[in-house]
């Protein structure tokens, strides 16, 4: 196995990374007061560095759970972006949804760097390194509607914690963006070059360091430097960043000196300024990464904007009804997790409070809510 941590300077790089982490902190469970929000000190925390790492989220049984559903969904994906079968002569996985299933990236590559994907905000190519000869030409990067895909993915969706977080930063009346599940496999998983998530608000009159929301990852498996989601801290509040000048100015070398790689153990739910310069290199390292993620926005964000990022319908505007369709799977999802974990406590999602006997998940309201949900996605 070609590993990245070998090449030069990269060990150091990992090290000092992992000092910045240690010496930030921004760690430790979930603490929520009387009144269901997050305690001030880690509210101030996460305001303060854009990022926040939750441990203990996921019980083991649930994590195992998402583990089956995941190596299940990228055994049945296609073996190559256009083809129709999965590599063991199936038919692939997803072909009759609206959106595609599958990213896909041939391994160790960087897909979006340097590209006008996702409105050019991958501004450079991550280092490359070389596959080992027996690679497959393509392997799975992302994993997209995970709620109609897989029940453990929709049920993890309605996480009273996630939920309960999402609230504290966005409001009650807090509105779904999407999700996606990302996949780097030991010796294979593509790069995410650096970038900032989002496109409409950054010269808004009234923008702030939560103007494009939040990303939550649940982490299937325990993060390490080699294969981990690394974050510039504080870079939520600056703005739109020139990332080729901050490249330039490291001498070209994309291993940024102010990064920090979020260490997480399997079960931990991190959260993620999307304003925020966040990034991940080529997983040449022999673990793998599985993150589950989900975002959010403030309603008064999402309302009245025109569709961005790759939503399947560009000419759209989000309207109440788009905004309330696509957030009916939130209250689907509650319901989901509450029929199979019933001694758990529900999430309290105030815009559907008065309408759950409404959304009580079945075949008939899977069908009219979750089928082709990620087509109506919320991203600003």
């Amino acid at each position: 196995m070609n590993d990245f941590v070998h090449t030069a300077g990269t060990e150091k790089y990992y090290c000092d990374g992992l000092a910045r982490a240690q010496a930030i902190g921004n760690r430790g469970p979930a603490r929520f007061s009387t009144d269901g929000k997050l305690f001030p000190d880690i509210l101030d925390a996460y305001w303060q560095y854009g990022f926040y790492v939750f441990e203990g989220v996921v019980a083991p049984a649930e994590i195992e759970e998402l583990r089956r559903g995941v190596d299940d969904m990228v055994a049945r994906a296609p073996v190559t972006p256009d083809a129709k079968v999965d590599a063991q002569g199936r038919p692939a996985f997803g072909l009759d949804f609206t959106r595609p299933t599958y990213s896909m990236s041939k391994p160790l590559q960087d897909p979006w760097g340097a590209t006008n994907a996702y409105g050019g905000r991958h501004q450079v190519k991550m280092t490359q390194p070389t596959a080992d000869a027996d690679a497959p030409d393509y392997v799975v990067l992302l994993i997209h509607g995970m709620c109609q895909a897989m029940p453990a993915g929709l049920r993890v969706y309605g996480h009273p914690t996630m939920l309960a977080i999402a609230e504290s930063i966005n409001g009650e009346d807090f509105v779904p963006y999407n999700d996606s599940i990302i996949v780097k496999q030991p010796g294979l998983g593509a790069s995410v070059a650096w970038h900032q998530d989002g496109v409409t608000h950054w010269d808004a009159s009234d923008w702030d360091d939560g103007s494009h929301g939040v990303n939550f990852q649940f982490q299937l498996y325990p993060t390490t430097p080699g294969n981990c989601l690394w974050v510039v801290p504080g870079t939520h509040k600056l703005g739109r960043l020139d990332i080729k000048r901050l490249v330039a100015e490291n001498s070209g070398d994309d291993r940024l000196p102010d990064a920090i790689p979020l260490i997480c153990e399997a079960g931990d739910l991190t959260i993620v300024n999307r304003q925020m310069l966040h990034g991940s290199f080529a997983n040449s390292s022999p673990d793998a990464r599985v993150s589950v993620t989900a975002g959010f926005h403030r309603r008064r964000a999402v309302l009245g904007q025109k569709a961005a990022l790759g939503v399947a319908d560009q000419d759209a505007y989000y309207d109440e009804q788009r905004i309330f369709e696509r957030s009916a799977v939130i209250a689907l999802a509650i319901d989901a997790r509450q029929q199979y974990y019933p001694d758990e406590s529900r999430f309290r999602y105030a815009p559907f409070a008065e309408l759950m006997d409404e959304f009580r998940y079945s075949k008939e309201t899977f069908d009219e809510v979750i089928r082709d949900y990620n087509a109506k996605d919320l991203a600003i």
